[in-house]
Formats: structure tokens, sequence, C-alpha cells
């Protein structure tokens, strides 16, 4: 197959991209003139402006999203005793967390619809096994479309788990609860702990990053620890004191600090943000609309948990996803027109490590269908209408051959 010449001369268009401004460059360049490249005060200060954009009352910034993971699995506790439940269609970076301190994960199937962990599917494996099996569970709010934390948290508390919500796709995503008041990812209201990632794809870009959101002070401050060496400087905490120099290193931590450069890049970023969720809403509409009436497209589903009654939702789009049964035919045919879609995820039980670790491709059915039909389209604010419509037509082109 050719492509016109019109094809010819279109620019490539990413599943995913981040967009920079002059404020946010004159923000990085008047760190770099200051004092402090790190350990300085724009790290707190970009912690405190994204707990209030969430909601929470702690924020501690980090390397990346993964380090965030790491922390938030090492300050629960979780050890070579432990067992936790997650989702096969993610990131691999929120399983192998519980594998970094030495525990095993085990994973409930998605629900088709949403592409979210299935709750029915957690219920019969905490049903299965006796009460203490498991430890925690880390569900992810994948794409932006955020899962209904208070149906887990019930779920949880009744079987004395713990949660970490992996919302690297979901800041600004919200639920509705029981009483119809909505519920921000991360705000800490129904998870212990909560992370975030800055990777240029995101919604807020850093080059680099990642954020914990928790309500429990004394997480909080074991956060703070683990970040850095898991050495303190508090006078109140210290074995001893030898002067205004001395510091202990009471536990094995790491150095998972993020620099005030890329925080400052946060600062900027953050004020931005929803200005920047509105327009992927703004595409996803857009998506939706041209989508509806392709029977051989099916579109991920909103949670319905998400969906309030004035016709808003609480998705976040980090991803617009859909599935289709030609999925290798429609990436190779995109690429040609130079549309870089992508494929998210490969299920990670399916992966070689965890089968070396007994999991099997077949466990998980509705994870693997999924992962044989699922693609992700061009969603970025940047993403201009001309764009879009050219994604959309080759789409249509492909679909109707």
């Amino acid at each position: 197959m050719t492509q016109n010449s019109e094809d010819k001369t279109q620019k490539p268009i990413p599943y995913g991209r981040q967009h920079i401004t002059a404020a946010d460059i004159e923000a990085v360049v008047e760190t770099l003139q200051s004092d402090f490249l790190t350990q300085g005060p724009k790290v707190a200060a970009f912690e405190q402006a994204f707990a209030d954009y969430v909601g929470a009352t702690y924020a501690v910034a980090v390397s990346n999203g993964t380090a965030a993971l790491h922390l938030c699995a090492l300050a629960l506790g979780v050890n070579e005793g432990s067992r936790v439940i997650t989702t096969p269609i993610t990131f691999v970076a929120s399983a192998n967390c519980v594998r970094y301190c030495g525990g095993t994960v085990d994973f409930a199937d998605i629900d088709p619809a949403t592409a979210l962990l299935d709750i029915t599917k957690v219920r019969q494996l905490l049903q299965s096994k006796p009460k203490g099996y498991y430890s925690g569970i880390i569900p992810v709010d994948f794409a932006g479309n955020p899962v209904n934390l208070e149906e887990l948290k019930a779920l949880a508390d009744a079987h004395g788990l713990w949660i970490i919500e992996d919302a690297c796709h979901a800041p600004g995503g919200y639920f509705y609860d029981s009483h119809g008041k909505k519920q921000t990812c991360g705000n800490g209201q129904y998870a212990d702990l909560a992370i975030f990632s800055f990777h240029p794809v995101k919604h807020i870009a850093t080059g680099e990053g990642g954020m914990i959101t928790t309500n429990d002070e004394q997480l909080y401050k074991k956060l703070l620890q683990l970040r850095t060496h898991g050495i303190t400087r508090d006078s109140d905490q210290m074995e001893e004191n030898h002067g205004g120099w001395y510091m202990e290193m009471q536990e094995l931590g790491y150095n998972y600090r993020i620099p005030d450069m890329l925080c400052a890049l946060g600062i900027s970023q953050l004020q931005c943000a929803d200005i920047g969720l509105a327009r992927r809403k703004g595409i996803a509409r857009i998506y939706d609309a041209a989508f509806e009436e392709i029977k051989e497209i099916e579109v991920l589903k909103t949670n319905t948990a998400a969906l309030g009654t004035e016709g808003d939702t609480g998705h976040a789009y980090h991803l617009y996803v859909f599935r289709v049964q030609d999925r290798k035919g429609l990436y190779d045919f995109l690429r040609q027109h130079q549309i870089y879609t992508q494929v998210h995820y490969i299920p990670v039980h399916t992966m070689p490590y965890y089968r070396i670790l007994g999991h099997s491709k077949g466990d998980f059915p509705e994870a693997e269908q999924y992962y044989a039909e699922c693609l992700s389209l061009p969603m970025y604010p940047s993403l201009t209408q001309e764009e879009q419509g050219f994604v959309i037509d080759k789409v249509k082109e492909f679909v109707k051959k």
C-alpha cells in the first residue's frame, strides 16, 4: 500500500507527547540560576501544590513513578511473606514494586468493558483464601479511568488489606461515591497511598518524576526517610546527637530524590493542568462521536462511578483506547501514514519473568483477549483539530477496507 502525496508530507503524530511552554522554560532557568539544584525549596513547593491539587494532606516527590511504587510497598511493610493483588493490564512497575520487596504478586482479571481491575474477580480471589492470606491490593486507574475505590475499600477492609492506588494515568480524575460526593484520584479517602508519574507523556511532565500522596502522617514520615537512604536529621528521632552536622541512617533506604529544577517544571505544568485535562476530554468526545456508529470499533467504557448526573466525566484520558479485531493490521496501516499509535498493555502475567514465577498464558482470558484487540490513539493537549481529523479519517479508511 502506498501513501498519497498529502500523506507523505504529514508530520508524524505520536500517541502522546509533552507540551512545554515559555513559562515552563522560564521556571526551570530561574531555578538553575538559584542556590539550589536539588534538596531545595522547590521540592516542598511542588509537594504542597500537588497535594492541594488532588485534595490530599501530604505529598512526597520522588525520582519517578516506579520509585513511588517501591517506596509505598516498603512503607507498608511488604516483605517475603506478603501476597498482593493487582491487575494484569498495567505497566509492569505496578507488580514489580512488590517483587522488589520480596513479596508475591497475584493477578485478578479485568472487566472487559473498561479494562479496569474487576472487583468481582478480586472478591472471588479473596474468598478462595483464608483471611490474612493477602496483604494488599494495587488497583490502577487505567487510561485515566478511575477505579471505584469506595467499593474496593469496603472489600479491602473486610479482609484487612491496604490499598495503593496507581493513579499515574489520572491526575485530575475523579469518581462519585455512594453519597454523590466527588472523590479525586489520589485524595487518600479510600486508599492508604496513591502514586503519580510525571513522565513526558503524562498530564504533568517533569521529564522523569513521581509523587506519592497520603492522609496518613506516619506513612508520610516513613516515606520521607526512605526517600533519602533511610537517614534522619530529626533530633527527636535520633538515638544520639553530636551536633548540627549529625544524622543517622536508621534503616535501609534509597536515593529516590527529585531535583529542584524538575520540581520547578512540575509547578509550572501544574498551573495549566486543568486546561490540559479539559482539552483531553474534548479530544475524547470527538473520537467518541466519530466511532459511535462503527461496529468494528469498541471504545472502552468509562467506569459508571465516574459519570456525573450533568453529563460530566471523571475520566482523565491519559489514553484513548479502543478495541478492534485486526489490531495489528490497523497499527501497521496507521504507521504507514505517520500515525504512531501504541498498545497498552501486554498482560504482565505473560511476561517471561512472571511466567518463571508460575503464571501462564491463559490464566486471565479477559486480559489476554483485550490485549489482542486494544489500540491507543493519539491523545495529548497539543493535538490539533487537523491532526485528529487525519487520524480519524485513516482509522475509518482501514475499517471500511
